[in-house]
């Protein structure tokens, strides 16, 4: 069993009188099927936005969370958006979890197809959103958890739920992904050519009781060019989640996302400095 994930189409846009003038903001946008999506984003600080970054929380995560990545790429001139899922934020994970419990419920949610076919459109409806506001070329999807899981299915990552990625994305940042599993098959990762940068922890186990090294076997499928994993000593699954459990998790978490950016945005993707708290391998 994995850890939980704590993971084409045009939106029609509905705003509440946002202005990316301001460092953060909400706004209630209308993807394909009419359905509300929720996003919190982070202007660029700089005049010029060198592109959109789309963030999708974990199970049961929100609009609200993932401040830090927030802040991060705002620092780095991207417009963040942080996605709030409907069929599987907070109230979904809820209802999952009333009969059956928390291991249970939380099993069904992240092996749930339809609530992946939702990530992607308010995946879709914030990126067309994003980029109307931004002339930046660069896109970037980052996923936690299940999160992860929805960038990797994305990139075009093979798994067992019937879901197809549209690989529309420049560059993808998986923190906490997942092994073969409930999710992905053996040798799910090799098809995806796009740059990748996965991160995990030597705490952030599998729900199931799995060793943390199971998230290190997707690095270990896929192709060379651009691929990079960061592994955070002592840091676990919620360290990423964006709460302060962990300001180190965060401080290199957002250190290393940056540096993998500007990687992609030259073209050379070259490792960054050693850090004596992480071990980073790139191929």
């Amino acid at each position: 069993m994995n850890r939980p994930f704590t993971a084409v189409l045009f939106a029609a846009i509905h705003l509440s009188g946002v202005s990316l003038a301001c460092a953060q903001e909400t706004a209630q946008l209308t993807r394909q099927d009419q359905q509300r999506v929720a996003v919190t984003a982070y202007a660029p600080k700089a005049e010029s936005c060198r592109g959109v970054a789309i963030v999708s929380p974990g199970a049961g995560g929100s609009e609200a969370g993932y401040r830090y990545l927030g802040e991060a790429l705002s620092a780095l001139s991207y417009l963040a958006v942080v996605v709030g899922h409907r069929e599987s934020g907070r109230d979904a994970l809820r209802e999952h979890t009333r009969h059956s419990g928390l291991r249970e419920g939380l099993a069904e949610l992240i092996t749930e197809p339809d609530a992946y076919r939702g990530r992607f459109m308010d995946i879709t409806a914030a990126k067309n959103w994003a980029q109307g506001r931004c002339k930046g070329s660069e896109a970037i999807l980052i996923g936690h958890s299940m999160g992860a899981a929805t960038a990797m299915m994305e990139a075009g990552a093979r798994n067992k739920l019937g879901i197809q990625g549209g690989n529309t994305f420049s560059a993808y940042i998986a923190l906490s992904p997942q092994g073969p599993g409930s999710i992905f098959p053996d040798n799910a990762w090799s098809g995806i050519r796009k740059p990748v940068l996965l991160m995990t922890g030597t705490r952030d186990a599998e729900l199931g009781g799995a060793s943390w090294q199971t998230r290190t076997e997707p690095f270990t499928n896929l192709p060379p060019g651009c691929k990079w994993l960061g592994v955070i000593d002592g840091a676990s699954h919620m360290n990423f989640a964006g709460n302060g459990l962990s300001r180190k998790t965060e401080a290199l978490t957002a250190r290393t996302v940056g540096a993998f950016l500007d990687g992609v945005n030259t073209g050379e993707c070259r490792p960054m400095q050693h850090t004596p708290s992480m071990d980073l391998k790139t191929k």
